[in-house]
């Protein structure tokens, strides 16, 4: 390797690590030291991508010689941080709380996935956008869009505006659904808990509301509740995933026509296949006292949780990458409909998440 070509990768690997450990940091601190929160509901990814942006229009010199570097990042970064996200998720967790959740839960992501992007073509905005808005809704937030983007090809125009989307209309729902749950389902905890952990984004966002909500109310249950539900939504990144790359095998040609001679992808990636896999692997570990027959139940958590950080650095870093690719002055060419189909979005699942709950109640 060249010294120029090592000076490039060392610059584009310190960009992108200097946002990620610099937006992780303000993240925390902006939600405990400023807004009071015992865990920080502002995503470090979205503050990450900001930082990016920001070297991106400061320094575009500098970030397009870093290009190849980058491109690591937001592929294969961005891959072992998906496969790694498989840990997170084992079905031994869903509990009875799930199963009554899992109706509701059911009926918000197919209204997400359906009806967003449909509304999503009526205002002429690329497929690839309406899907990520689409997923990030309905399933958990800017760890589906993450997973989603490499799958439909989607630009980094693209996942930047979607984050800011699904970031700013679940910091929205954090502050607002603790009392909205409230009204509608006051004397009955589970059920606020359930709304809360269907209708708000993202899972640090999800937290933070339940965690409003049993800090105002003093229900403990609406916390387990949320939490469960917000597991079982992440649960569906398994089904979601693959979909969207049967779908983006079929529509290669309609999502990016300059790309049509391009060689398709494939069927199901690599990494969506490592992701399955790693899921299975926890909940097989999960079933037993003993993980595996091998390892105490000491080493198997620990295990996990470094597995689970290493996959939320690879994903921070990529995501980084992601904004440091990103032009600003692109965003006029999406103009303010990408932002109006998050607010219908959110406002879409809110509605059918409150609807099916009045039913069950």
């Amino acid at each position: 390797m060249e010294a120029g070509s090592l000076q490039r990768h060392i610059v584009g690997a310190s960009l992108v690590l200097a946002c990620a450990l610099l937006g992780t940091w303000a993240a925390a601190f902006l939600g405990t030291s400023v807004f009071g929160f015992a865990k920080s509901p502002i995503s470090g990814v979205m503050v990450a991508i900001l930082l990016g942006l920001l070297v991106a229009q400061v320094a575009p010199r500098l970030v397009a010689a870093s290009a190849k570097t980058l491109r690591f990042f937001t592929t294969t970064v961005l891959g072992a941080g998906i496969v790694l996200l498989g840990t997170r998720l084992s079905l031994v967790a869903v509990s009875a709380l799930g199963l009554q959740a899992l109706p509701v839960v059911l009926l918000c992501i197919t209204a997400a996935l359906l009806i967003v992007l449909l509304v999503g073509r009526a205002m002429k905005l690329p497929t690839q956008l309406g899907l990520l808005i689409a997923v990030g809704t309905g399933i958990c937030g800017v760890t589906a869009i993450a997973a989603t983007a490499p799958l439909i090809r989607a630009r980094a125009l693209e996942v930047s505006y979607a984050t800011a989307c699904i970031t700013l209309f679940g910091m929205l729902a954090l502050l607002v659904h603790p009392f909205i749950a409230h009204a509608l389902f006051a004397d009955r905890p589970d059920l606020a808990g359930i709304f809360l952990g269907t209708a708000v984004h993202d899972t640090a966002q999800v937290a933070g509301a339940a965690m409003l909500y049993q800090q105002q109310y003093s229900a403990p249950l609406a916390l387990e509740a949320a939490t469960v539900t917000k597991l079982l939504r992440n649960l569906f990144m398994a089904v979601v995933i693959p979909f969207a790359a049967v779908l983006a095998n079929r529509m290669v040609a309609d999502l990016r026509p300059a790309d049509a001679q391009t060689k398709r992808p494939p069927l199901v990636p690599l990494f969506v296949v490592g992701f399955i896999a790693m899921c299975a692997l926890r909940t097989v570990g999960d079933l037993n006292e003993q993980p595996f027959g091998l390892l105490t139940a000491e080493i198997w958590q620990t295990a996990l949780l470094w597995m689970q950080r290493l996959s939320e650095w690879c994903l921070l870093a990529a995501m980084a990458a992601v904004g440091l690719q990103t032009q600003l002055s692109s965003f006029r060419e999406l103009g303010l409909r990408p932002l109006l189909l998050g607010l219908i979005a959110a406002a879409l699942v809110g509605v059918i998440s409150a609807g099916a709950l009045s039913v069950l109640a």
